[in-house]
């Protein structure tokens, strides 16, 4: 049999899905994640994946892991000390920015500008100019790129990134000193711009280089660990990393690459989310990952994820292709917290993490968070993740208690409410950015929950947003690793040409597109993926002349068929899209900045399981009631154990559904009907 294994890191868990790709079968894992390694946890999990399934690492074929370490060493201030060199002239780049200040309105007076990752300091000059079309204008003076080289070598630099004017045209100059830079600073990770981020607007490309830089040698480090511990662990299959866009691409890829995986662990939830949402039936859907630090959410149409040019993690943005995630400081471990100065209840974005964690974990942590509300108000059962975790109802309502007491609230039960709901409104708010902000209606969307929490406040969300279903699919918890264990490799070509349309025809553009499809398609036939099951997808960055700004639009390659269709349907895609997002079109023309070539291998054979027959009547799965803190009173629910569901059962809320990695609450006046796919589709009971 060939098995794939999923592997998502989080901030609180790590989670494993072994899949048998013949059956379908799953096997879940959940443990602790081990910060100080996260290998350690990585390997715990696999193991016990692989004991349930009564197999041996080796015959796992393939290891598909969505990663958090290039994220994290962004968020905590760990990358290595990063040596800039730029050309003469420009050495202030990271420093100048851009002209924007978050915050809305008086954001400029309390918003702390954050420190560059390359400081002043580290940043050197060269001489040496390329012009706007490639020419050379200054030819580079090597001599005086050696002194810069040394010097920075004497400060201590830890990586070096390299970033020159208009090297997006030609590389030329980037290249030599790429060479020199392996004589004079051996050992010493290299990041030239014009291999990181080929592209227009100098701010951007020298911000990402920078941040690739920046976080590569720990990346590096954690992939060459983590190779290591599976090979000693007996694991043969090949390890592969998600990408911020939702494609795979090979673990000493993402380490020469990793500003490309910053956003690996969020985009392995949406491609999961797509799958699941296959099979219930739907294509357009929010998603709504809620794990233990954060909540990531996203919107598909046609089963297809929103792809965003600009990754943002903490203060940073980078121009990286990704899965267009929004995320909120919102999770089980969030705490909340009453400010002396407002006297108004807050949660988050501060997090219990993984240790302490919350009160309930009996960690040592003291601190009310929401994982402590749901506790009190009786929506969690006493154990998580199988057993491995036990809870403490009576530390959840100690920790709660303090909120009560800072409050005006009059009961615990009732702090806890409002924790909840709080948390509850924070997410909606992120949801509202990817849908309503983008011109969606989040009424005309299902709504796909999922993450340790997520199905805990999906059916409150659901109400908030009014997008029905709200699918919980099975495994919920550990759907980031699913859907790191079910996407395909991918990689991507890209050129900035800038060009108005009267510059351009039919068959010069067909011509560039097809040379960028086959630079895309290399790595995937390197990887063994024969041409003829490789999927292209084509896209291009295009403005009005004198804008500022581009707007991605998918390119129909079969319009360009030498009859000068190809250009026009370009230009009128374009146009619907600008009308949306803005309700306006202009009369300027069209302007070409940035055309892109994206090859995909054929998305892996995964059988899909499905429950057998049930009826109606869930009473098979019954196993006791609890009492429960639901609309302000205490109530009797129902609850569940969910792999003891069938297809079409139907469970009326409130009720609470179990199983090893999550928790699902039905409220009042909804139910949960079980589609033969293993998902739980949660409407108000008008609808049902």
């Amino acid at each position: 049999m060939a098995y794939r294994l999923g592997v998502d890191v989080g901030g609180t868990f790590t989670d494993i899905l072994l899949v048998d790709e013949k059956s379908g079968a799953t096997y879940r894992a959940k443990t602790s994640s081990t910060p100080e390694d996260q290998s350690i946890g990585v390997v715990r999990g696999i193991e016990q994946a692989c004991g349930l399934a009564g197999i041996t690492l080796d015959e796992i074929s393939d290891v598909l892991h969505g990663t958090t370490v290039a994220t994290n060493a962004i968020l905590e201030g760990k990358g290595a000390r990063v040596g800039l060199v730029t050309t003469e002239g420009f050495r202030q780049v990271l420093q100048i920015a851009r002209s924007f200040v978050p915050g809305g309105l008086a954001g400029w007076i309390i918003w702390p500008k954050p420190e560059p990752l390359a400081s002043l300091e580290d940043t050197v000059e060269v001489k040496e100019r390329i012009g706007a079309k490639g020419e050379v204008v200054t030819a580079l003076d090597e001599e005086d790129v050696r002194k810069q080289l040394r010097k920075l070598k004497s400060q201590g630099i830890e990586a070096l990134s390299v970033s020159l004017i208009n090297s997006y045209t030609n590389d030329a100059h980037e290249k030599r000193i790429g060479e020199l830079a392996a004589e004079e600073l051996p050992g010493i990770a290299v990041s030239l711009s014009s291999d990181v981020l080929p592209e227009l607007r100098e701010y951007e490309r020298t911000i990402t280089t920078v941040a690739n830089a920046y976080v590569q040698p720990q990346v590096n480090k954690y992939m060459r660990h983590l190779e290591a511990q599976l090979t000693d662990a007996g694991v043969k299959g090949k390890l592969f990393i998600l990408k911020s866009d939702g494609g795979l691409i090979s673990a000493r890829t993402a380490g020469d690459n990793p500003v490309s995986v910053m956003m690996s662990g969020p985009a392995g939830g949406v491609i999961g989310a797509a799958w699941v949402a296959e099979q219930a039936g739907y294509k357009d859907f929010l998603t709504f990952d809620m794990g233990g630090t954060s909540t990531d959410v996203a919107l598909v149409q046609n089963l297809t994820p929103r792809i965003g040019r600009e990754t943002t993690v903490g203060d940073l943005t980078v121009r990286a292709t990704s899965v267009d995630v929004r995320t909120v400081g919102a999770g089980g471990g969030s705490i909340a917290h009453v400010p002396l100065l407002t006297q108004a209840l807050r949660v988050g974005p501060q997090s219990a993490g993984a240790s302490p964690g919350p009160a309930a974990y009996g960690k040592g942590g003291t601190e009310p968070t929401v994982t402590d509300a749901n506790v009190v108000l009786g929506y969690l059962p006493t154990e998580l993740a199988g057993g491995e975790i036990k809870l403490d109802r009576e530390a959840s309502r100690s920790a709660v208690k303090s909120i009560m007491e800072a409050t005006s609230l009059g009961s615990i039960e009732a702090a806890a409410s409002g924790i909840i709901d709080i948390v509850n409104e924070n997410m909606f708010g992120a949801l509202r950015l990817v849908s309503v902000q983008q011109g969606f209606d989040p009424r005309d969307f299902a709504l796909v929950a999922f993450g340790g929490a997520g199905p805990l406040h999906a059916n409150a969300i659901g109400r908030l947003t009014g997008a029905w279903p709200v699918i919980i699919p099975p495994s919920p918890g550990v759907l980031c690793a699913y859907g790191d264990a079910t996407t395909s490799l991918r990689d991507e070509s890209v050129r900035t040409l800038i060009r108005s349309f009267h510059e351009l025809d039919d068959v010069m553009l067909k011509g560039l597109l097809d040379e960028l499809a086959a630079n895309a398609s290399a790595s995937l036939l390197a990887e063994g993926i024969p041409q003829k099951d490789h999927t292209l997808v084509y896209s291009a960055d295009l403005r009005y002349h004198g804008q500022g700004f581009e707007i991605p639009i998918v390119i129909d390659i079969s319009k360009f068929d030498g009859k000068g269709a190809g250009l026009k349907s370009l230009s009128d895609a374009f146009d619907a899209e600008h009308e949306r997002l803005f309700s306006f079109l202009l009369k300027n023309e069209h302007e070409l900045v940035t055309v892109r070539a994206t090859a995909s291998a054929p998305r892996p054979d995964v059988a899909s399981p499905t429950l057998p027959e049930g009826g109606t009547d869930p009473s098979a799965a019954f196993t006791f009631e609890s009492d429960v803190w639901i609309d302000g009173a205490s109530t009797m629910a129902k609850v569940y154990d969910r792999t003891k569901l069938l297809a079409n059962n139907v469970i009326t809320g409130p009720a609470i559904v179990t199983e090893m990695d999550s928790t699902t609450l039905i409220l009042s006046d909804h139910a949960a009907t079980v589609h033969a796919s293993g998902s739980l589709l949660i409407r108000p009971t008008s609808k049902n």
